[in-house]
């Protein structure tokens, strides 16, 4: 089963056995990203000094992309050279709803509803079938902790975790000193095309800055 970067990192986000959500904030930005960073992978967007474009309105045939990219054209449309960082604030609830949704469809998680004080409603998304989170992480462990060469993918999935600081969130039982660095190194490194690595680090910057933002109004 083939499934987006978006999707990757909410699996890796959510808990497996009460299916909460771990690290929100951060890891609703990386979603968000990824999406974006798919589709400039694509070739349907471009970004340029922190701004994006609709370069290719073909459908990719993976029914969240095409949601969202639909959404990107009519945005920019409406108003042209639109910054990264503004789509990320307007569009990660929504993106983060959409693809927990794509999961669930998938059978990857399963929604549970509840009443938080028998008021709030509350929803997780406990893990229905593991297999492809498995085999998430003993990619994630081959590349980052023993030194495989990842393949483009990986590289931009291990990227965006690094941006939005989910170094803990992909390998919690491994010292953040021994996959930090080498994680930023892929991050850094030429596993993509001239256009795809600026769209990757225009989005690196908009996630960092964002979340210093977030963390910061939380401290106040």
């Amino acid at each position: 089963m083939t499934v987006t970067l978006a999707e990757e990192i909410a699996l890796l986000s959510l808990d497996d056995e009460s299916g909460a959500a771990r690290e929100r904030s951060s890891a609703g930005w990386a979603v968000a990203g990824g999406i974006l960073l798919e589709l400039a992978m694509a070739g349907r967007i471009t970004v340029t000094d922190g701004r994006l474009t609709v370069a290719d309105t073909t459908p990719t045939g993976t029914a969240l992309l095409d949601g969202r990219l639909a959404q990107l054209e009519e945005w920019t449309r409406r108003k042209s050279r639109r910054k990264v960082s503004e789509w990320l604030t307007k569009d990660q609830s929504k993106a983060v709803a959409a693809t927990v949704e794509s999961l669930c469809e998938r059978g990857l998680v399963v929604e549970e509803r509840s009443k938080m004080l028998g008021l709030f409603p509350v929803r997780r998304y406990p893990e229905a079938d593991g297999s492809v989170e498995r085999e998430l992480r003993a990619r994630l462990t081959s590349v980052v902790v023993h030194g495989a060469d990842p393949d483009d993918r990986t590289s931009g999935l291990v990227s965006l975790l690094h941006a939005a600081k989910l170094d803990r969130l992909a390998f919690p039982d491994v010292p953040r000193k021994l996959v930090t660095p080498r994680m930023a190194k892929i991050a850094d490194g030429q596993w993509a095309g001239d256009g795809v690595r600026e769209a990757i680090r225009n989005m690196q910057a908009a996630m960092v800055a964002i979340t210093a933002a977030t963390a910061a109004t939380v401290v106040l």
